[in-house]
């Protein structure tokens, strides 16, 4: 993006009439109103049988386990979250199944995150599996990413969404239970009664933006043998075994406030002791201290709004927040370059703050921002 012109003043962004969200958001379209399609698709939740959904996921991780003979129902990727908490919760103990949960470890977990994540094979009990990269190698990652596509957590999301399907392959389990499917319920990428399930193209196309780990080979020294974790199945493989990867907010009614109430009560889940920088949510990425801090600044500086956003758009329409609150807290966190968050992570890969402002100016949106005597500017509705 640094070829672009950024002295012309790009055409207002609008904004949903119902949340918060700018026309430009990942994976939103306006519709009637200037209502947003996550407005839309969210307003769908009131009219689907939540009872006859519960029922097709039982039939269908019980009839995966008898085609597949495996000694566990189904996998669940977990990173000790409150979603974490809760599939596990739904999946064990309130359904009766067996499941087996599996984290990628990117090393940068907040002490609450990991209280939490060591905490599942006990207050669940079952069996766990952590996979932990080296800390070298997610130091490299993280600077690759930085500086490949402007996200230091890409590693992060390919771990996710690669590993627990190596393992789901190697230990012959089919069925892989997801919390939300996040591109659904945040913008509406796609309906609530398409019941969409995880696939290759999803994983690589929107959870890695397109890239895999062949990108990274030589990038900071990396190899290709530090990488076998990042290395998704082949068709054949998934197709042997028959590996579906579906998402629990299409079987029951997703309400994330509700549901940490429910695992701080019944498991003494922790949310983060001290208070995050760019939102006002205290329970949400515990198990990678940049993600609601420096990483996020990048998504505001890539397309001009942030976390808040996100956070302030969910409550909304859960009715926890009004549009109103919502905008101040948009005001509020949106706009803030996180100094203790960007200290520590410079400090982790060895990087300058000048270094960092001048790589991350090159992923600025033209279509969001522009200069006016060498100052950033953007629009804002609120402003």
């Amino acid at each position: 993006m640094s070829d672009h012109d950024y002295s012309k003043r790009p055409n207002k962004v609008t904004y949903c009439s119902k949340c918060v969200y700018p026309s430009l958001a990942v994976y939103i379209t306006m519709e009637e109103g200037n209502v947003c399609s996550g407005c839309r698709v969210s307003g769908q939740k009131g009219g689907i049988d939540w009872e006859e959904r519960q029922k097709l996921l039982i039939e269908t991780i019980k009839e995966s386990k008898i085609k597949s003979g495996a000694n566990y129902d189904c996998i669940i990727p977990v990173s000790g979250g409150k979603d974490s908490y809760f599939q596990t919760h739904f999946i064990k103990n309130v359904l009766g199944f067996n499941p087996l949960l599996v984290t990628y470890h990117g090393n940068n977990y907040l002490p609450e995150g990991e209280y939490n994540l060591e905490r599942m094979r006990e207050v669940f009990g079952v069996d766990h599996l952590i996979f932990r990269p080296s800390t070298s190698l997610l130091i490299k990652m993280n600077r690759a990413g930085f500086k490949l596509q402007g996200d230091m957590n890409w590693h992060a999301h390919c771990g996710i969404f690669t590993y627990p399907v190596q393992i789901a392959v190697k230990f012959k389990i089919p069925i892989l239970i997801w919390g939300e499917h996040g591109p659904t319920d945040l913008g509406g990428q796609v309906s609530l009664h398409d019941m969409i399930e995880m696939s290759a193209r999803k994983r690589l196309e929107h959870d890695l933006r397109g890239f895999d780990w062949y990108d990274f080979v030589g990038l900071e020294g990396i190899k290709e043998e530090e990488l076998l974790w990042a290395k998704y199945p082949s068709d054949e493989e998934l197709e042997e075994i028959g590996v579906r990867g579906l998402y629990l907010n299409n079987f029951l009614q997703w309400d994330a406030n509700k549901q940490v109430m429910l695992v701080m009560e019944q498991y003494r889940w922790k949310a983060a002791d001290q208070e995050f920088e760019r939102t006002y949510r205290k329970f949400s990425n515990l198990d990678d201290m940049h993600e609601n801090g420096i990483h996020d600044y990048m998504k505001y500086i890539k397309f001009g709004y942030g976390r808040a956003t996100d956070h302030a758009s969910k409550d909304i329409r859960l009715g926890k927040l009004t549009r109103a609150q919502g905008v101040e807290m948009v005001k509020k966190y949106d706009h803030v370059k996180p100094r203790r968050d960007l200290e520590r992570w410079l400090k982790y890969v060895n990087m300058t703050e000048e270094e960092f402002d001048t790589i991350a100016d090159t992923f600025r949106d033209p279509r969001v921002w522009w200069q006016e005597n060498g100052v950033w500017k953007k629009d804002n509705l609120w402003d």
